[in-house]
């Protein structure tokens, strides 16, 4: 942005902000309070698909203490775990955040984004308004059964590691090696990229 505060006005809630002040903001992002680096993988198969991941996303954005710093293209992939042709298929997506939640507190962010888009959690592989999963935080490797770092299935889902590596060719998966390396070893069949739609950074 490089709108400046019009003369007279004091009020920063009606005005443009200064591109000074944003790249003091976005300084912050990467100083203060040791914020940390997550990866979150987005999923819905029911309803407006795509109109799920931006709200999703902008959720995410709107949550203090978090900043959504890349978003993912879009994949659309076959239902994991169950009959083909049962479910409608997925939009898939991956952010990546700046976080000075602990992974506790993101993951109960998380689940409250689910609820908001009706999430039912009656069935394991049943279809969903919303899926929001952290793949990883930061370095941090757990065995924890209420969050379990990183997602312990993630290594073996190309709809995460496609994604993932777009936006983060160099990435790492914490105690399994390169992106690059896994997503070599998995199967793309049923996960294709849909190059005709697009998510939203948030602004």
């Amino acid at each position: 942005m490089t709108a400046s505060f019009t003369e007279g006005h004091s009020d920063p809630t009606v005005q443009p902000v200064p591109a000074s002040v944003v790249q003091q903001v976005d300084a912050a992002d990467t100083t203060l309070h040791n914020p940390k680096r997550a990866v979150i993988s987005l999923g819905a198969n029911l309803g407006n698909r795509l109109e799920t991941l931006q709200g999703a996303i902008d959720a995410l954005e709107d949550t203090p203490g978090v900043r959504v710093k890349a978003v993912s293209p879009v994949y659309e992939t076959e239902p994991w775990g169950v009959e083909p042709g049962s479910q409608p298929s997925y939009f898939n997506a991956v952010v990546v955040v700046k976080t000075t939640l602990p992974p506790s507190s993101l993951l109960e962010r998380a689940h409250a984004v689910e609820e908001a888009f009706h999430r039912v959690r009656d069935e394991r592989w049943g279809a969903r308004t919303l899926d929001v999963d952290i793949v990883a935080y930061a370095d941090v490797v757990s065995d924890d059964p209420t969050l379990t770092l990183p997602h312990p299935r993630a290594h073996e889902r190309a709809f995460v590691l496609a994604p993932w590596h777009d936006v983060e060719p160099q990435a790492q998966l914490p105690g399994r090696g390169p992106v690059s390396g896994l997503l070599a070893t998995v199967t793309r069949i049923g996960v294709e990229p849909r190059t005709d739609l697009e998510l939203r950074l948030p602004e």
